[in-house]
């Protein structure tokens, strides 16, 4: 979650602060920043790649055009919505480059006949379901469930048609639940 929690609401002003020091070229406010959404960051790109040396690649990127771009940032309370939409465009330009799968997925289930699926966990399940997505799908998944975004908002941040949106997220649900339906019977 790249949010602060809800019990420190009072950090908001500070964060606005940080967050208006940064944009106007204070490294020490950014690094304040980083510091404080790192988790967040790194997480997302974790859930979206499968590889925890390529999310923090991944994160650095973030942090990175997040830094250069800060001060076109029209209003400090932007910050979070504004930090999802670079994480979602370092994410794609990422697929772009790699038209591939995730080298991890393919190790995990090179050895498994097809149709097969790892019994390793539930965590690891849903992690193996989500690999088994297309990136577009994969990012629109994670953006409605795990990030809480509707479809118009992930429609919004994609540039992409609502009813794409709606359909990317309905057929990898969809998917998900076709892989992991062992989960549903008890």
């Amino acid at each position: 979650m790249l949010a602060p929690s809800p019990d420190s609401r009072l950090d908001e002003p500070v964060e606005h602060g940080l967050i208006a020091l940064a944009a106007g070229g204070n490294s020490a406010a950014f690094a304040e920043l980083v510091r404080r959404r790192q988790y967040g960051v790194r997480r997302f790109m974790r859930q979206l790649c499968r590889d925890p040396e390529m999310a923090d690649d991944l994160s650095q990127q973030v942090f990175l055009r997040a830094w250069r771009a800060l001060p076109r940032l029209a209003a400090p309370e932007a910050f979070n919505g504004w930090l999802k939409q670079v994480m979602v465009s370092v994410w794609i330009d990422q697929t772009r480059r790699q038209r591939t799968t995730v080298q991890a997925t393919a190790e995990l289930t090179e050895d498994l006949e097809p149709g097969a699926r790892p019994t390793l966990g539930l965590e690891q399940d849903l992690e193996w379901a989500l690999s088994s997505l297309e990136p577009r799908t994969r990012l629109c998944v994670l953006l409605a469930y795990s990030e809480g975004h509707s479809h118009a908002e992930i429609s919004a941040m994609l540039g992409i048609p609502l009813g794409t949106a709606k359909s990317l997220v309905t057929r990898g649900a969809a998917k998900m639940r076709d892989l992991l339906g062992d989960y549903g019977k008890d």
